[in-house]
């Protein structure tokens, strides 16, 4: 499902370079965000894993394409481009935070099964396993609601959300991206032949310890659960202890 090399050079970017590391990390966005997500993390990985980020449709330097409202869909096209880009180079492990964790296990999938190479391993953070489901209620067409959610996370900034101009460029992305996630239905019993490591905020709204304790069953090659102080972007507070799960899993 590959389209022109220029189509696919536009899903992924690529912060601080790093030629010969001994693996890559291809990192997936939450719901609303962007490669750029990601930089922070990138440049503490260097020089030792080449980190690339996925840029979703519709944001930052893609605002004027249309966002992907289903995951399936989301997953599909990222694969195609993914698999079609000369940047990605095996060994490569996958890392999603929040519904880039969903996406990024969707496009392994979809490595294995057509490629017979998926990642390395799968670091899902802040996202509760496919088998669990639950109504998080959310009025889609509310932007109140929508409003609310995005400050129940954290992770944007107050200024955005209370500047109109800047809140109109956000909220057709987040809704687009909660209405995806919350429509998503993946297989229940769906495995990735590699190990996965769950991380999670102990204070995450989004996502128990219990719910993502239950990505276990998603991996036939092992797993951990990694657990950090914080609510859902956990992640930006805890790199360093972030940073080194990553770094040591690798380098086995």
């Amino acid at each position: 499902m590959a389209g022109s090399l220029a189509d696919n050079a536009l899903w992924l970017r690529s912060f601080h370079p790093s030629p010969g590391a001994g693996a890559q990390l291809v990192c997936f966005p939450h719901a609303g965000g962007s490669a750029s997500s990601f930089f922070s993390l990138s440049r503490s990985l260097t020089p030792e894993i080449d980190v690339l980020s996925v840029q979703y449709p519709g944001r930052q330097d893609r605002r004027r394409e249309e966002c992907v409202g289903d995951i399936t869909e989301l997953a599909e096209l990222a694969f195609g481009a993914l698999d079609a880009d000369a940047r990605i180079e095996y060994p490569f492990a996958f890392l999603g935070h929040s519904m880039g964790a969903i996406v990024a296990f969707e496009v392994a999938l979809r490595f294995a099964r057509r490629t017979g190479r998926g990642p390395i391993w799968l670091f899902v953070s802040g996202r509760r396993a496919p088998s669990r489901r639950r109504d998080e209620g959310l009025d889609f067409d509310d932007d109140a609601s929508v409003v609310a959610r995005l400050r129940e996370l954290g992770g944007t900034n107050e200024q955005f959300l209370e500047d109109e101009e800047l809140l109109a460029t956000i909220l057709p992305v987040a809704r687009n991206d909660y209405r995806a996630i919350e429509n998503y239905a993946g297989a229940p019993d769906a495995t990735v032949d590699c190990p996965i490591t769950a991380l999670v905020g102990d204070r995450d709204p989004q996502t128990t310890i219990d719910e993502a304790s239950a990505w276990e069953k998603h991996s036939s090659k092992g797993f951990d659960l990694r657990v950090f102080p914080g609510s859902h972007f956990f992640l930006e507070e805890h790199q360093s202890g972030v940073t080194s799960v990553i770094l040591a899993s690798l380098r086995g």
